[in-house]
């Protein structure tokens, strides 16, 4: 079973997806020092950048990079051979280096959908979550529709990529892919019984528990970069940027002297990297049998059933996790009882509710100090647009200070506050609830 065609649809075909380079011819006659220079420079630019594709096609990825920052280095203002570069970095494990890279391939070609949907991707592996959403939402014309759902999903605005991802399913591009996307992203919201109706909508129903104790490993990653590196294949890597030298607005490196000089050029960029052989992800199938399954939780909004047909015959719908006794893994949140204090530890600012929601679920899974806390949260303005903020408390302070300090010692982000207004959090209040703010 292909694991990475397993998690992804759409989405992979553009991961590494790009376009074959090449030299111009240069044309006859008289050329002066200056064109033959240039001429020299575009032949060893496009020599490293076959061998770059060569060695990703073999799936070599520090390789690549070497050949790819070579390529890069003669023509800096090609935005192929930046594209090349990031995909370099990203089969490289060196997803801080394939932002940048990325990043310039868009600053050279601002039309280029597969590099923003890229660009995207890297900033998720490095734990820019919001730079992520950010950039899928400047350039949401330019990337697909269902790669940008499950983009969104990703990079922890689930309710956002389900929006959209249902949006695509209901008209008439839908496909396996669009519904296997949106399988996908339920499962990242934790919402198991709609994932499973949607995958079920494409499969046999006996092959649907295997997607679904994939989808939960994939679920709780232990790092930042872990779900991407799956779904590439390799390993991420220490990585502390890409050479200086290859600064989008760097001064060109002049090579002076005679032609056979300016050949020595060609050679490719010697990185650290080199010496990193790429580590292919094992098959999680081996790992199956340590997924641990928590208690069920009931489906508040069920899926539209008309969304579900495929376009040829009829729907099939698997047995639910009640039936068969199995309940995919959940977000449990086990409430302590109410405490008197008025302190709280701000774990962060959101754009929504929804956002904020996917960050406790990556929190509450990293941080045990989380266990047994119900999450809370507020709207509020600033430069006029509106967050939600997420905390945990009612809390003394000295309570509040401690767990703020087992927080950052874990590596997260928080600070202490006194309470502010804040409430249950939104996903957490049953139908009617009123909160009187304080």
């Amino acid at each position: 079973m292909n694991t990475r065609a397993l998690l992804l649809g759409g989405i992979s075909a553009l991961l590494l997806g790009g376009t074959m380079v090449g030299c111009a011819a240069n044309g006859g006659g008289m050329a002066s020092a200056s064109d033959r220079s240039g001429a020299l420079a575009a032949k060893g630019a496009a020599t490293n950048a076959g061998k770059a594709q060569t060695a990703l096609a073999r799936h070599e990825g520090p390789v690549a990079i070497g050949y790819a920052e070579g390529a890069v280095a003669l023509m800096p203002q090609s935005a192929e051979y930046r594209m090349l570069l990031g995909q370099s970095y990203l089969q490289g494990g060196r997803f801080t280096s394939a932002s940048r890279a990325f990043a310039d391939t868009l600053q050279l070609s601002p039309t280029n959908g597969k590099a923003a949907l890229n660009l995207a991707l890297a900033q998720v592996a490095t734990g820019d979550w919001q730079a992520a959403r950010q950039t899928l939402a400047a350039n949401a014309a330019i990337i697909p529709a269902p790669d940008r759902g499950l983009a969104l999903s990703l990079a922890g605005d689930t309710a956002g990529g389900i929006a959209l991802l249902t949006e695509v399913a209901r008209s008439s591009e839908t496909n396996a892919k669009v519904r296997q996307n949106l399988a996908l992203s339920f499962a990242l919201a934790g919402r198991w019984q709609e994932a499973r109706v949607v995958a079920a909508a494409d499969m046999a129903p006996a092959d649907v528990d295997a997607r679904l104790e994939q989808w939960a490993l994939f679920a709780q990653p232990a790092t930042a970069s872990d779900q991407v590196a799956s779904l590439l294949g390799v390993r991420a890597v220490a990585d502390a940027g890409q050479p200086v030298a290859l600064a989008l607005n760097a001064p060109a490196q002049v090579v002076p002297g005679a032609p056979e000089q300016a050949l020595a050029a060609v050679q490719p960029v010697a990185t650290p990297s080199e010496a990193v052989p790429v580590e292919v992800a094992s098959a999680p199938t081996a790992g199956f049998s340590k997924v641990s399954f928590g208690p069920r939780q009931e489906v508040v909004q069920a899926l539209p059933t008309m969304m579900l047909r495929p376009e040829n015959g009829p729907i099939k719908v698997a047995s639910t996790p009640e039936s068969t006794g199995r309940g995919m893994a959940t977000a449990a949140y086990e409430v302590k009882a109410p405490a008197t204090g008025n302190w709280y530890v701000q774990l962060g600012a959101f754009e929504s509710a929804g956002v904020a929601r996917d960050a406790w679920g990556r929190a509450s899974r990293r941080f045990a100090m989380l266990a047994g806390h119900s999450p809370n949260g507020m709207t509020f303005k600033a430069n006029g647009e509106d967050f939600y903020r997420l905390s945990v408390g009612g809390f003394s302070r000295s309570a509040a200070d401690t767990m703020c300090r087992q927080y950052r010692a874990k590596g997260g982000a928080c600070f202490v506050r006194q309470g502010a207004g804040d409430a249950v959090a939104q996903w957490l209040r049953k139908p009617g609830m009123q909160m009187a703010s304080r």
